[in-house]
């Protein structure tokens, strides 16, 4: 069975850091494209970061472009998001996806295959 686990959420105060992790089971994760996706609270789901299989990432909204970094541990089968300098408004439901490319896509279309998701909530 094919599935995405995340963890590494938790509440954190503003300026604070945190880094997610997204372990693969029952395929290759470094086969993929895997995509780092948000969904805060009466917002839509959006596309955070992207790494493809060979190792380039990439940050879409230019609100975490300095501040998130996306990486690859292939022997691990994971897949982490470093977050840094964390706001209020990167509390969000924090989700790993399987990308349905070869290339990097901030469309959430582009994402038909997600994790259960991670609670981050940044608060003083």
């Amino acid at each position: 069975q094919l599935q995405l686990v995340e963890s590494g959420g938790g509440l954190v105060q503003p300026g604070g850091s945190l880094r997610l992790s997204c372990v693969a089971s029952g395929f290759t994760l470094a086969n993929y494209v895997i995509g780092w996706l948000r969904q805060a609270p009466g917002k839509e789901r959006e596309v955070v970061s992207c790494i493809k299989s060979t190792g380039g990432g990439t940050n879409y909204p230019i609100s975490v472009k300095d501040r998130f970094t996306i990486s690859r541990d292939n022997a691990k089968n994971t897949v982490y998001l470093q977050m840094n300098s964390l706001k209020p408004e990167d509390t969000a439901v924090y989700y790993c996806a399987v990308g349905t490319y070869y290339w990097c896509t901030a469309r959430t279309a582009d994402f038909p295959s997600w994790g259960q998701g991670t609670q981050v909530t940044v608060s003083s």
